[in-house]
């Protein structure tokens, strides 16, 4: 009976049905982007709107005004936006906050808001003011001056306040120093031509935070860069640092 054509055809019939029979195993759903809902959206801000602008003073303090027209010229290319009837928006990730050109918003009326990290912001802010008192790297520059100023220990196991970069050349780092060792803030000095672990580093952060590597000192104030030697602006960085 076995070879009958009909017990043939039959037995073929069954096995392609079972093989037409969807399976009961769940099909892997597909893997979401790594970037998915992990990047805020850029926004469009009218002038008109109820905000809020954080901006950097030329003493390196930052402030907030309710009104975009009292946010200083030298100020407005990189001004933090936020508007509290929409807080959730710009309170998703505490370490990214939105920015906005205020020259542009107040000529056209609204502006594109971007995303940037809270650190890049206020690194970005403070290298709009003129340079603190520097060195062109690849300038000229006379014979290393000694270095006689001593540094502070951050104690064991903590981090130094400070990192500045300098070279032994530059006389601002110096002062620098002397500045750090006086106010018993911890630093931890890099020579950036002496090491080249050191050039990289910052060269590294210099590029992540939008903000041109070419002068010493620059100083690391926990994530953020101050462009050459400002006391008064260097103060201002550590009032929320130490």
């Amino acid at each position: 009976m076995l070879d009958s054509p009909r017990v043939v055809l039959l037995t073929a019939c069954v096995l392609v049905a079972l093989v037409a029979l969807p399976t009961c195993r769940k099909r892997t759903p597909p893997v979401p982007p790594p970037s998915a809902g992990a990047r805020l959206p850029t926004l469009t801000v009218s002038k008109d709107s109820p905000l809020l602008y954080t901006y950097v003073d030329g003493k390196g303090a930052f402030a907030t005004t309710d009104k975009a027209d009292e946010v200083p010229e030298s100020a407005r290319k990189l001004v933090r936006v936020v508007d509290p009837s929409k807080m959730a928006a710009d309170g998703q990730d505490p370490t990214k906050v939105y920015v906005v050109d205020v020259g542009e918003l107040l000529a056209a009326g609204q502006a594109e808001a971007r995303p940037l990290s809270r650190e890049a912001f206020e690194t970005g802010a403070l290298a709009l003011l003129p340079p603190g008192e520097s060195s062109l790297i690849a300038g000229p520059h006379g014979p290393a001056l000694p270095d006689d100023v001593p540094g502070v220990d951050a104690g064991p196991g903590g981090p130094p306040v400070v990192i500045l970069y300098g070279t032994p050349w530059c006389g601002a780092c110096k002062a620098a120093k002397k500045y750090l060792a006086q106010k018993r803030i911890p630093y931890a000095y890099k020579d950036i031509e002496g090491d080249p672990a050191a050039a990289r580093e910052l060269q590294s952060k210099a590029a992540r935070l939008g903000v041109p590597a070419d002068r010493v000192p620059i100083l690391d104030v926990r994530g953020r860069l101050l462009l050459g030697f400002d006391p008064t602006r260097l103060e201002a960085m550590l009032g929320d640092a130490t």
